[in-house]
């Protein structure tokens, strides 16, 4: 079994660019969400990411801010034995959260919780794209507890993006730029799960950040086979992946589509228990990616285990979910 000891260290060029995009600066107005982890987690809190579409293009004061709260140990995180379970067997666990501003403004979060030992691991020896294919796209360090800590995550994130770029290259055409890179490849890793959202949608978050994308694709490729950048082109690649690899390639994201939305189903029946509020949760997220309405009855309520699944049965017929 590979470990993370056995791994070759990123390049330093895409640790850097990392470091530099993962240090600027953020809304003022996260710190209140921060003093509130801090509050809930104690010492066990040892770093906070912030990404997602707040971070993008949506003042986080206007929407739901997406976190993930690093612990150093789920025993450590969690006081009760069922969280700590639900967190080691199937990560991350979910919660809402919120925070008030020094001007009375409410600020309102959802926030992963995940220790740092999976966020090394999940990035860089997974099969599924969970967190590599999260974690290859920007994210900013909000808090680290230490250097130390700091150091392991930019690590983390950097071997996201060597992860993801080794999975996704052998599916691409001959020829190409980062941008179709990145599109194509995100388009793989949302497939892997049930995401309500536009098909649209890698191909905007590939555009947003495409000056990233470049940097990291040229920092990465010297740690990716089959990647070579072409003589004469500043932002064109080579794919000289064989056809056995690309076949070999092929097979792994349709394993990883069957089983990603199968891990997909399994969070949401987790999130109904563990997340506070959690059938209210879940069918605000479906409302917020389908823009309209989810009617569900009182017995849903009671018994979502028993009657939701006529709801996700007729958004996958309807392919609202995909």
């Amino acid at each position: 079994m590979r470990s993370l000891r056995t791994l070759p260290a990123p390049p330093p060029e895409l640790v850097e660019e990392i470091a530099r995009q993962a240090a600027l600066p953020v809304a003022a107005v996260l710190q209140p969400l921060c003093d509130a982890l801090h509050a809930r987690f104690g010492e066990a809190l040892v770093a906070v990411l912030f990404y997602g579409s707040c971070l993008r293009n949506v003042d986080p004061a206007e929407g739901l801010v997406d976190l993930y709260a690093i612990v150093d140990d789920y025993r450590h995180a969690h006081p009760g034995r069922a969280l700590r379970l639900a967190n080691a067997w199937l990560p991350p666990n979910v919660f809402p959260l919120r925070a008030d501003t020094a001007t009375g403004q409410t600020i309102q979060a959802k926030c992963a919780v995940l220790s740092l030992a999976d966020l090394e691991h999940g990035t860089a020896l997974w099969f599924q794209s969970y967190l590599w294919g999260r974690f290859a796209q920007p994210s900013r360090l909000v808090y680290a507890r230490d250097p130390d800590v700091e150091r392991r995550i930019l690590q983390a994130m950097a071997r996201a993006v060597v992860t993801f770029l080794n999975q996704v290259v052998p599916c691409q055409p001959a020829r190409l730029d980062s941008q179709l890179l990145w599109q194509r490849g995100l388009a793989l890793s949302y497939a892997t799960e049930l995401r309500p959202e536009a098909a649209d949608r890698p191909a905007q978050l590939a555009q947003h950040d495409r000056d990233h994308y470049r940097r990291i694709t040229r920092a990465a490729a010297s740690a990716v086979p089959g990647l070579q950048a072409e003589a004469g082109r500043d932002d064109g690649y080579l794919n000289l992946a064989t056809a056995t690899v690309r076949r070999r390639a092929a097979r792994r994201w349709k394993l990883r589509r069957l089983q990603g939305r199968t891990l997909n189903v399994l969070r949401l029946v987790k999130a109904v228990f563990t997340f506070e509020n959690g059938v209210d949760y879940v069918v605000w997220k479906l409302q917020r990616h389908l823009g309209h309405p989810v009617e569900i009855s009182p017995r849903m309520r009671r018994h979502p285990l028993i009657f939701g699944w006529p709801l996700l049965w007729r958004l996958l017929r309807e392919r609202r979910l995909r």
